[in-house]
């Protein structure tokens, strides 16, 4: 990603869930609180993987091979477009809406395969979502700018 692309990238879809391990709902806006995560969601708390990102463009790679997926399917929290996620490097801090986050993971390795799994036989979350943690709280929506600093 170049300088001039930067500006682009932003908040396609913000989602929580209850519990783990299901798929997330969009809501209309989300709060982020430092060193906890979203308000609300399951996998908040003072760990490295307090709120995940995974980009719009994986969701479409998982809806050319069939599949019915949307925004929160891959239990992500914020979902985002026209930024390359898996290129940042752990420790790259961005804004998303009025949040300040920093990189802690890329990728996961999912223990149990998912429903998504065993329709397409690949999913996208274990190798293009991403992990933050929240330095400085904010709201974040669709629409919202996503900076790198």
């Amino acid at each position: 990603m170049n300088s001039h692309e930067k500006h682009a990238a932003r908040v396609v879809a913000v989602n929580v869930s209850q519990n783990k391990g299901e798929r997330k709902k969009a809501v209309p806006t989300v709060d982020l609180v430092m060193n906890h995560g979203i308000v609300g969601d399951a996998h908040a708390g003072e760990w490295h993987r307090q709120v995940s990102l995974l980009a719009e463009e994986s969701i479409a790679t998982m809806q050319r091979l069939g599949l019915a997926v949307h925004a929160g399917d891959f239990a992500e929290n914020i979902t985002t477009s026209g930024i390359d996620l898996v290129s940042l490097p752990v420790g790259t801090r961005m804004t998303i809406g009025g949040a300040l986050v920093e990189v802690t993971q890329i990728g996961k390795e999912c223990h149990a395969p998912c429903a998504i799994y065993y329709q397409a036989g690949s999913c996208v979350m274990p190798k293009e979502g991403i992990f933050v943690k929240v330095l400085e709280g904010g709201r974040a929506e669709a629409g919202s700018p996503l900076t790198i600093l």
